[in-house]
């Protein structure tokens, strides 16, 4: 992965994409509505429809896909680039607007997280009924086996990767029919390619940012090395967002709450020295790839795969972390259109 990229690279690599191209959440505007927002703290997996077939192959092998080229947003080293000059205004706000502490929204032996499945490039398709948000959702058929697990709770998100044409696909609030997925909305990320939503769109999440690309995998830690940004919720961001996030989901016009797609780090001070295992894997990524807001949901929740390998005890840890360990990066400009 690309090393200690400089803000300016990084606004170029966003110029380049955009040319190819929670306990009380806020209000989505008019026209351009959010998926809504987690309403819960924690989640559980459903398994599969009785009667359906198929589930896919659930945290498998990406085979030879990246997950977005090296020089993408989420992939790039933010622990040299500049300190926001609002950092302490943001920080402030979402410490006084909820949770203090870190915390892994993923664990319980497979039980809390976000599932994903992997499937091969002759996955059959099926229909996707979109029944909210089809105007900004990407058509389908989506390669997505009725049978896939399904994220408990609300929100009830669904992913899967085409192994074979390394593209991912991923559904908000989604049921199995018999024949078909009926989904709030979709959205399909080429994870060759750093091309991103159009702007005012939403997807599975409502910054409009690819879910897969911000999880805490369970093969990445257990490699002792996570190289890319986290995914987070905040309890309550601005009607704004930043590149790579491409929406909004708020009427809120305070200067000081989150944007979508703020991104945050550990600070380089910092000590995690006494961190062992999975969590010290996440901090060291987090002091490097930092985390973007993606949602609003309770501050400062991670997300994780799905997976019954996470150590709860060890992931515990993170929960001594307190919000103002961290500060924000300047990335780019808050847009508001």
């Amino acid at each position: 992965m690309t090393r200690g990229r400089t803000l300016a690279a990084l606004t170029a690599v966003a110029a380049v994409a955009l040319s190819a191209c929670d306990p009380t959440p806020d209000p989505a505007p008019s026209p351009s509505p959010s998926p809504p927002s987690t309403t819960t703290t924690t989640t559980t997996t459903s398994g599969p429809t009785p009667g359906s077939t198929g589930t896919g192959d659930q945290n498998g092998s990406l085979g030879t896909c990246p997950v977005f080229p090296a020089d993408n947003a989420w992939n790039t080293d933010v622990s040299g680039s500049p300190v926001h000059p609002s950092s302490d205004a943001y920080i402030t706000n979402i410490l006084a607007n909820g949770g203090d502490y870190l915390h892994a929204d993923f664990g319980g032996g497979g039980a809390y997280g976000i599932p994903y499945v992997t499937v091969p490039g002759t996955q059959p398709k099926v229909p996707v009924e979109f029944v909210d948000w089809p105007d900004e959702s990407d058509p389908g058929p989506y390669p997505i086996p009725l049978g896939a697990p399904i994220e408990g709770g609300g929100d009830r998100h669904v992913i899967a990767v085409d192994r074979g044409a390394c593209v991912l696909y991923e559904l908000y609030n989604a049921t199995p029919l018999a024949d078909r997925w009926q989904a709030s909305n979709g959205a399909r990320f080429d994870l060759r390619s750093n091309a991103l939503r159009p702007l005012g769109w939403t997807s599975a999440d409502a910054a409009g940012l690819p879910i897969f690309a911000g999880l805490v995998r369970y093969d990445e830690v257990a490699a002792g090395r996570i190289p890319h940004a986290l995914r987070f919720t905040v309890n309550a961001t601005q009607r704004g967002y930043i590149l790579p996030a491409t929406h909004w989901a708020s009427s809120s016009t305070d200067p000081n709450r989150p944007p979508m797609g703020l991104r945050l780090r550990l600070k380089a001070s910092y000590d995690i020295s006494r961190f062992t295992g999975q969590s010290r894997v996440v901090l060291e990524a987090l002091k490097r790839y930092g985390m973007i807001v993606a949602d609003n949901g309770s501050n400062w929740f991670i997300t994780g795969a799905a997976d019954s390998r996470w150590n709860d005890t060890d992931l515990n840890q993170l929960k001594t972390v307190p919000g103002s360990a961290f500060e924000v990066v300047d990335t780019g400009p808050v847009r508001t259109r």
